[in-house]
């Protein structure tokens, strides 16, 4: 069967359904997508887009427009959380050719979303049904069908379960596998930065410290202040990212830490908080002609910053694989192939960072903490080349 004829079916609009619908359109596929929610909007604050995911977004014709409404960092760096002093410090977006060969962009995920969606719009190839909650799947004679509310709705050639962590395809797919409350509590907030006494710099900024560490950057052109909060804390384990905190709580867990964060927090009109989980790689992504992508198979700890760009390069391979006339349960087999180590290792990456960035003692700081310094004074290259697996990674290069 031509791919000029086949048709994909997908469960999720958000980041890494939208990217996929766009990236199989351009292999000519036909997409009907199928969310949940009302709008394709997203509530929550900034992510990072790393170069590794700024390159798939140059091949959708993306990139400028996303740079447009975002903000380029000067610099990755690691501070102490109470003193402020910098541990070590990573320049990016260097003129005229940046890091890793593409910018480093901080952006709003409404913004995001935003883009992706009238991108996804503007595609006749691509149909959008908002309010459609997917509650499973079937396989038969090669072909897939989508279950909307426990009805059959949509039947393609593959179906694509971008439903994210509590995904129904998922579930269907492998039984109901728990995912691991990994104890940490996440606070974010955003503030303008004209509120604010003294901005977070204009970096992408880890603020480490005992049981707790911070991420600071800058949004929209660098008028808006993100900030994330982590706090090892066992008693509250809500997962709703609309769900609110108090100013009070959120102080109380950085109390003591540089005016900066505090300052960003007193400042913040709302605060909202969640709980990390986690969950081991799956033995399997697909049935068939069903498969899983971005949080659906391999839910990311934000503590490498690449949930959003390991659901994009997700997005950039499926479709690749997809090209062509092999058969689609065969497609299914390579991405699969193709993408799990590196995400496991990306979520094994997440998990030992969260353990870097929350040392509790003096000793223990300065052991962790000290090597970086020294390395990012003396051989700041041996710093940015510890990140070239991720930053550097080109899941386009092959489609040239």
């Amino acid at each position: 069967m031509s791919s000029q004829k086949r048709h994909a079916v997908i469960a999720g609009g958000g980041i890494g359904g939208l990217t996929a619908a766009l990236c199989l359109a351009r292999q000519g596929w036909t997409v009907d997508l199928f969310e949940a929610a009302a709008s394709l909007t997203e509530v929550g604050a900034g992510l990072q887009l790393s170069p590794n995911a700024m390159k798939v977004l140059a091949a959708l014709g993306l990139a400028d427009r996303v740079a447009e409404r975002g903000f380029a960092p000067e610099a990755l760096e690691l501070r102490l959380g109470r003193s402020g002093h910098r541990a070590f410090s990573v320049p990016v977006n260097q003129r005229p050719s940046p890091a890793w060969g593409a910018p480093y962009i901080h952006i709003h995920r409404a913004d995001l979303i935003g883009l992706l969606a009238a991108a996804v719009d503007a595609s006749p190839q691509i149909t959008v049904q908002l309010g459609a909650q997917a509650t499973g799947y079937k396989a038969e004679s090669g072909r897939a069908e989508l279950i909307l509310d426990g009805k059959p709705a949509a039947e393609g050639d593959v179906l694509i379960g971008a439903d994210g962590l509590h995904s129904a395809i998922r579930k269907q797919m492998l039984g109901d596998i728990p995912a691991r409350f990994t104890g940490n509590l996440a606070w974010r907030l955003t503030v303008p930065i004209d509120r604010l006494k003294a901005p977070p710099p204009p970096t992408a900024c880890v603020w480490a410290g005992p049981g707790r560490h911070a991420v600071t950057y800058r949004l929209r052109g660098g008028t808006l202040a993100n900030f994330v909060g982590i706090v090892e804390r066992h008693d509250w384990r809500g997962e709703s990212w609309t769900e609110q905190g108090t100013k009070d709580e959120a102080l109380n867990d950085f109390r003591g830490w540089d005016t900066t964060l505090t300052d960003l927090i007193d400042k913040a009109d709302t605060h909202y908080r969640w709980a990390l989980f986690d969950r081991e790689p799956l033995g399997t992504w697909s049935d068939g002609p069903v498969t899983l992508l971005g949080d659906a198979c391999h839910p990311m700890l934000p503590f490498q910053a690449q949930g959003a760009a390991q659901a994009i390069e997700d997005a950039f391979v499926l479709a690749a694989q997809l090209g062509g006339d092999t058969p689609v349960p065969d497609a299914l087999a390579r991405f699969e192939a193709t993408r799990k180590p590196r995400t496991a290792r990306i979520q094994a990456a997440s998990r030992a960072n969260m353990k870097t960035f929350h040392k509790r003692t003096p000793p223990a700081q300065l052991a962790a903490y000290g090597p970086m310094w020294l390395a990012g004074h003396l051989l700041p290259g041996v710093v940015r080349s510890r990140l070239d697996w991720i930053y550097g990674h080109d899941v386009t290069a092959t489609d040239r």
